[in-house]
């Protein structure tokens, strides 16, 4: 049965519970595989497991709500792609509830293990090989998504995206943030999931970049045909 379109107030409700929720996931898991090996490899491999599997529930259950983008590119690359039938209305409405949420989720997580909230982070990721590695991640990110709805697949979004995202953990020097909300977030925790508040801006700049190379490459493989609606009530995508 197709659930009737949520109105804009309980889409951003959506985005906020879920971007919530993701970087608690992400930052919980973090302070958790800290506690339990001092090995890195050990570490991100639980890191990325958690955050692959939480963000592919995420997708599936509040995909039909909002669309479940959880993340600014997303939302901003989708309204590119669609800016005849979005208004800017929903777009400030979306990453506002984003950015929110993802400060709600990191120190959400931060309490749940005892610890302070709100404490910045102490670790640095400006440097140049770490930023590429961000604008390859947010790329990709964007491609997957693109790609799945001009292919007429965005039912399969919470398996791929969050596939995506777990193997980008992996093989991007940055770890995949790809995600300008989650990456202000995991500025408020000094854990293994955390970007020094001095990061934020170049790893957003990072991510627009990023976000830009998604949207061109899409273009490039699929055309520039405006990809058809999707449904209302078919599961969409993150992200990072």
């Amino acid at each position: 049965m197709r659930m009737s379109p949520a109105s804009l107030p309980r889409r951003a409700a959506a985005e906020f519970t879920g971007t919530a929720a993701l970087v608690a996931v992400i930052v919980g898991s973090g302070i958790r595989a800290d506690s339990l090996s001092q090995d890195v490899g050990v570490r991100l491999l639980a890191n990325a497991a958690a955050s692959a599997l939480g963000l592919g529930l995420l997708i599936a259950l509040l995909g039909p709500l909002s669309g479940a983008h959880f993340n600014p590119v997303v939302t901003l690359s989708e309204w590119w792609t669609r800016r005849r039938e979005r208004g800017g209305r929903e777009v400030l409405a979306y990453v506002a509830a984003q950015v929110a949420g993802a400060v709600a989720g990191a120190l959400l997580a931060e309490a749940m293990f005892g610890r302070p909230p709100g404490s910045w982070s102490t670790e640095p990721r400006a440097a140049l090989h770490l930023l590429l590695g961000e604008a390859v991640a947010t790329a990709g990110l964007v491609l997957v998504v693109q790609g799945l709805r001009h292919i007429g697949r965005p039912q399969l979004a919470p398996v791929a995206v969050a596939g995506y995202i777990g193997a980008a953990i992996w093989f991007t020097s940055s770890g995949s943030f790809a995600n300008p909300a989650a990456t202000v977030g995991r500025s408020l925790t000094d854990s293994f999931t955390g970007i020094a508040p001095a990061s934020v801006p170049a790893y957003a700049a990072a991510q627009l970049l990023g976000m830009l190379l998604g949207m061109a490459l899409a273009g490039v493989l699929y055309g520039t045909r405006r990809a058809a609606a999707e449904p209302e009530a078919a599961p969409a995508r993150r992200t990072g």
